[in-house]
């Protein structure tokens, strides 16, 4: 059994090798050094914060991929002697599993962090979610949605805020929302959750208790507070200001201090009662506006900002990216990719962790 286990471990080694190639670590070690030695150089008033930030994050991941290769020497040394002293499988194998089990983790992590290279990867994001056809049914679905990535961004310890809610057909249900999270890597993560979203369920508000299929489409944009390929020309948007409604207190709907933004040469409209200024709102509204047009931007299949915008109505059959099953059986599958899980419930509480890895396992290199 230990010399299965060996094998096992040192195929860990072309992991690593694999993992020194894809974070580019010789370069990251030239770039470290080339840092310090100008630190070194200048007095610690003249340090470049920026350049502080990117050191330490530099630091932060060489030395954990280094850290991982001493474990997996250690993991290696201590079954080879296991297997020389002749150990008993039975009292030192889980042991030495839980390290291979651990070190493979890492490896995995950090071939993930290594793939957000792109240019908004590192942002933070405004996350959309629109109820679809359907009245109060895709209206729970689009709550039901919100309180999964809820769920998500806890237990990332990512920082969530609602900007802008429109209540559906009565305060119990939603028919979209806008929510700003922010944390490491939230675009790089989130970005794979774009699409339509999917569910089958017997729905509790139909009072033969059918089964119904609901529909839900999720935008995620990246915030960036300018961005050269994007100018917004305020003479091509139009301001309105409304009372806020929906979740944010008593308070902020005794005035007019939501804002909307119609930029007219895309047709793209966005929101924000955040706050209880207008002049806030109207802020935030901007920096929304600004993601959305980064967002379309990035898509390079489309050739306007039009024609974007007008596909954002098909949220239908034939277009989702994910289907989420209640009845006659439970299993959520992602169509992209086809990894799928049968822990529905958990993945409604946001353990939705391992189809974003799935999906950029197989589309996430730039």
């Amino acid at each position: 059994m230990l010399r299965e286990f060996l094998t096992q471990v040192k195929g860990i080694q072309d992991e690593i090798l694999s993992l020194h190639e894809l974070a580019k670590i010789d370069q990251m070690n030239e770039r470290i050094c080339y840092l310090e030695t100008k630190f070194n150089n200048t007095s610690w008033k003249d340090h470049n914060p920026e350049e502080l930030q990117e050191y330490a994050r530099l630091k932060q991941k060489y030395d954990k991929y280094y850290g991982i290769t001493y474990l997996y020497d250690d993991l290696l040394l201590l079954t080879n002697c296991a297997i020389d002293d002749g150990e008993d499988p039975d009292w030192i194998l889980p042991d030495l599993r839980m390290d291979y089990d651990y070190i493979v983790k890492e490896i995995q992590e950090m071939k993930l962090a290594a793939m957000f290279t792109g240019k908004y990867d590192a942002c933070d994001v405004i996350l959309n979610i629109h109820a679809g056809a359907g009245g109060k049914e895709a209206q729970d679905w689009c709550l039901m949605l919100l309180k999964m990535y809820t769920g998500w961004c806890a237990k990332h310890d990512f920082q969530m805020n609602i900007l802008d809610w429109q209540d559906g057909e009565d305060n119990s249900v939603l028919k979209s929302v806008s929510i700003e999270i922010k944390g490491e890597n939230v675009y790089g993560l989130l970005s794979a959750e774009t699409g339509v979203h999917r569910l089958v369920r017997v729905s509790p508000f139909d009072s033969q208790n059918r089964r119904h299929t609901s529909f839900a489409a999720v935008e995620v944009m990246p915030i960036v507070e300018q961005d050269p390929s994007v100018v917004i020309d305020m003479k091509d948007v139009r301001v309105d200001t409304f009372r806020s409604s929906g979740k944010g207190g008593q308070h902020v709907n005794k005035t007019e201090s939501a804002v909307r933004l119609t930029h007219i040469p895309s047709g793209v409209v966005v929101a924000c009662q955040q706050e209880r200024s207008q002049h806030q709102n109207k802020e935030k509204a901007l920096k929304m506006l600004l993601a959305k047009l980064v967002a379309i931007k990035e898509k390079e299949h489309y050739d306007t900002l039009a024609e974007i915008n007008s596909d954002k109505g098909k949220i239908e059959w034939g277009n989702q990216i994910r289907s989420y099953v209640f009845m006659p059986y439970q299993m959520v599958k992602d169509h992209r990719t086809n990894f799928q899980s049968s822990n529905v419930q958990g993945v409604m509480d946001g353990k939705i962790d391992e189809f974003i890895k799935a999906y950029l396992m197989e589309f996430g290199q730039k």
